[in-house]
């Protein structure tokens, strides 16, 4: 690859966080990976490549590949079920929103957001633009995915917890490694890109269920794009943003902590405790959906059995799924409430169609939603867990609990429920045939010369399926 049109100064900071960080990640991008971490990258494209491909008929994804085939760009990168290409921005922008627009893509609670749906479409846009191979996206990906966790756990919990969403703060850091690393950025070059990516970032979480939530990952994707090539021609910005004085971290949080970001995650990577959704909703749901529909199994409990149901769950559940009344699908998906009454009445929940304004409406979901108590718990409550009380009619009372905080170890049952995943998602856009065909690429992605070949099965404009 093309080193840098222009080698950005040498950052003073030689020891820096940021300096570090990237070294971490050049050392990955740069170095052969694992089968074990290769495995866990692919199915962290699989599962995205599914969610974009369903997402990218939201009409979120509509409106802005409108906006961009009016602002006009070189068609160089591939826009997913788009049927055409266009500038690397632009596709990072698109398909991100695409894949994070049925809140169905894959999180991780060190990065406090969306890794893969910030970090791969940028990946996905400056690989295809620059001719590389499907080993050197998965490379980059990895170190994009890397940087995001570590800039997370520097910026810690405390940063979520003031509204920021962490896809789009955080993820910018990793869209940006990525890209760079792609780019084939020296270190000190590098640094400067991230400086660029992180001063665009911004996002809260009052946008929740909004179109602006996705949309938080489609602009990671292009700050990271941004500040890459922005540093690649000379930008100059500051190399150190995140531990400068007035910096990324004293802006954003009250705690930073470089010990934390420098740590060696369990597991020995953050890639290892990724986390993938098997509910098309906020990913702060999932544990009380797996613990009431346990309850009601278990039980035989039917929706006319039920008195009352507690939750108790994680006290910054309140600032990101307590909508208690969801008047529409998107809000739908950040309601503890009616996604507890969902898996009373046993809904599909895997079905992104399930979050519709019909369903936010139905007046017999209502009526058990408005019986849901919840109760957010102090700070030490454990991340991502639920406890669940159920009193029944005839005056039981019925207790569970679930903890969706910990991944799936066993990465051969895990392909395979994101394989079935990603037909339920892909088949209805692109067919049974391509979405085998997708499927197959994916699976081979490290033997790929060009990811062009990928990309082109994504672009494909959407077909009709009877």
């Amino acid at each position: 690859m093309q080193r840098a049109l222009q080698t950005a100064p040498k950052s003073s900071a030689a020891d820096s966080l940021t300096a570090a960080l990237v070294a971490h990640a050049s050392a990955l991008a740069r170095g052969p990976l694992d089968a074990d971490t290769i495995e866990r990258a692919r199915q962290c494209v699989l599962d995205w490549s599914g969610a974009a491909l369903a997402g990218s008929s939201e009409p979120l994804a509509q409106i802005l590949l409108a906006q961009a085939h009016v602002d006009g760009g070189k068609p160089i990168a591939s826009i997913v079920q788009g049927g055409c290409r266009l500038s690397i921005r632009q596709a990072a922008l698109i398909n991100g929103a695409a894949g994070h627009a049925l809140d169905y893509d894959d999180a991780n609670v060190a990065a406090q957001g969306h890794v893969t749906a910030a970090v791969l479409p940028a990946a996905m846009a400056v690989a295809e633009a620059r001719g590389a191979s499907g080993a050197a996206l998965l490379r980059a990906f990895v170190a994009g995915y890397e940087m995001a966790g570590r800039v997370g756990q520097y910026l810690g919990r405390a940063h979520y917890d003031r509204g920021f969403h962490g896809t789009v703060t955080i993820g910018s850091f990793g869209a940006a490694c990525a890209a760079s690393m792609l780019m084939d950025l020296d270190n000190a070059t590098t640094a400067v890109a991230l400086g660029i990516a992180g001063t665009q970032a911004g996002g809260v979480k009052a946008q929740f269920g909004t179109m602006c939530k996705p949309l938080h990952a489609g602009k990671a994707g292009e700050n990271g794009v941004t500040g890459a090539q922005l540093a690649a021609r000379g930008f100059t910005g500051c190399a150190d943003l995140l531990e400068a004085v007035q910096g990324y971290g004293a802006a954003m949080s009250p705690s930073v902590d470089t010990q934390a970001a420098l740590a060696r995650p369990s597991g020995g990577s953050h890639l290892h405790n990724n986390l993938f959704k098997y509910h098309a909703a906020c990913f702060g749901t999932h544990a009380s959906i797996e613990a009431v529909r346990a309850l009601c199994e278990t039980h035989h409990l039917t929706p006319s059995d039920i008195e009352r149901i507690v939750l108790e769950v994680e006290p910054d559940a309140q600032r990101m799924c307590d909508i208690a009344r969801p008047a529409t699908g998107l809000q739908a998906k950040f309601s503890l409430r009616l996604n507890a009454a969902l898996a009373v009445f046993d809904e599909n929940t895997a079905a992104p169609q399930t979050y519709s304004d019909a369903t936010a409406g139905r007046t017999d979901l209502a009526a058990l939603r408005d019986r849901v108590q919840v109760r957010f718990m102090p700070q030490d409550w454990p991340r991502m867990t639920a406890a669940v009380h159920i009193t029944t009619r005839d005056g039981r009372t019925l207790e569970g609990r679930h903890d969706s905080s910990v991944p799936d170890t066993d990465l051969k049952h895990q392909r395979e429920r994101l394989e079935q995943k990603f037909k339920a998602l892909a088949e209805p856009q692109v067919g049974a045939r391509r979405a085998a065909e997708i499927m197959r690429a994916i699976g081979a992605l490290e033997h790929m010369k060009d990811v062009g070949e990928l990309m082109s099965l994504l672009r494909q404009s959407r077909r009709t399926v009877s």
